[in-house]
């Protein structure tokens, strides 16, 4: 059968992978509200296409950070993608670079930093969580900066790992004859078994809970790389990552992995993108299936979307080849979202190109006669 949506790779990911690890890629926290949410909340938006221009050319490049992409989609960190394809993130590295995008490999990949770099040219960011030892930390964003990787994406919504309950049902762990790269020579890449989730198990036991803002300005003194803070819902915590320091702000919920029941990351984009007031970038991260759903972010005023559940579903499947195609179908579907839409660039997307639930009072039904 062929493919003609990203949404259909999970399917043939669930049928491929074992049971725990298509668990933990699908799954969200407690009720999985969020995780719903995350897709359904860009049902409440509508287009208001405008006609009669001439689309005939197109373009949808853009610049992050001052570097030149070929589309404003690129792919989010998710962990340990050699238990969804042997080659994991060396594959995903390659199908990013091809696509002229950018990837960002998270710390607890099961590929190192260097491994990836060792793919060939490619534009990469690193996904970074603050271990209590800070020489763990310093030394991996030297590790990162030395590789060639042009932004650090500080994941801000983990002081403790989200309750996961396939996860802990599952008894998570990584599987043994993978390590979190990254780690290996510092006794922290393997994950013991655990009575619930080995993950959660992990990341009580290093991962640090008194990070705070002090440590997004402590970052800044330890590397000259550009720190992308990751995890922002609010317009209160949006002012304060600009104040900062943060060079922009990823609008996250994790995944729904974390807290449930925060609202869709398409919902919460606006705030953030108005409390920033331009002064840094403002990206979407969660939900995103759709060419569709590419344009709604940045007819709300995203810079880029970032995909994640998407890359390691097609992983599974298809390995390189299927997440090029994912970022191939993506690009076509907003290309074809511009056209119908009467945009020819980038900045000829605006919020008059779409109208949400949240625009107007709902008008009261007309009373019967």
């Amino acid at each position: 059968m062929e493919i003609t949506n990203v949404s259909e790779y999970e399917a043939i990911a669930k049928e491929k992978l074992p049971k725990m690890v298509y668990d933990y890629y699908a799954s969200g926290a407690e009720d999985q509200w969020t995780l719903a949410e995350n897709r359904n909340a860009f049902s409440r938006i509508l287009f208001r296409p405008r006609i009669l221009i001439d689309v005939s050319k197109i373009d949808m490049t853009t610049t992050v950070l001052g570097f030149k992409i070929s589309m404003p989609i690129m792919i989010a960190p998710t962990a340990m993608q050699k238990m969804a394809h042997p080659e994991g993130e060396y594959a995903t590295a390659r199908a990013a670079s091809a696509a002229g995008t950018i990837m960002t490999l998270s710390s607890w990949a099961t590929s190192s930093v260097e491994e990836v770099a060792s793919t060939g040219p490619g534009i990469r960011f690193f996904q970074l969580y603050v271990y209590k030892d800070r020489h763990v930390v310093a030394q991996l964003v030297r590790r990162a900066e030395r590789a060639g990787f042009k932004a650090i994406a500080l994941t801000v919504d983990t002081p403790r790992l989200g309750r996961r309950e396939a996860d802990i049902k599952n008894r998570f762990t990584l599987p043994p004859f993978l390590t979190l790269k990254n780690f290996e020579g510092l006794d922290l890449g393997k994950m013991d078994e655990s009575n619930d989730s080995g993950l959660a198990s992990y990341v009580a036991g290093q991962i640090d809970r008194s990070l705070s803002w002090k440590d997004v300005k402590w970052l800044q003194t330890i590397t000259k790389l550009p720190i992308l803070v990751k995890g922002v819902l609010t317009a209160e915590d949006a002012r304060l990552a600009v104040q900062a320091g943060a060079a922009g702000i990823i609008v996250s919920n994790h995944g729904a992995r974390q807290l449930d029941y925060v609202p869709a990351t398409i919902l919460a984009l606006e705030e953030v993108v108005k409390a920033a007031q331009g002064r840094v970038p403002v990206f979407l991260d969660g939900g995103v299936r759709r060419g569709t759903d590419v344009f709604k972010a940045l007819a709300l005023g995203a810079s880029g979307i970032f995909i994640g559940r998407p890359v390691v579903f097609s992983l599974a499947a298809e390995g390189q080849a299927g997440v090029r195609k994912v970022l191939q179908m993506l690009r076509e579907e907003f290309e074809l979202t511009m056209a119908l839409s009467g945009c020819r660039s980038l900045n000829e997307i605006t919020r008059n190109h779409i109208v949400t639930d949240w625009d107007l009072p709902h008008p009261r039904p007309l009373p019967r006669l």
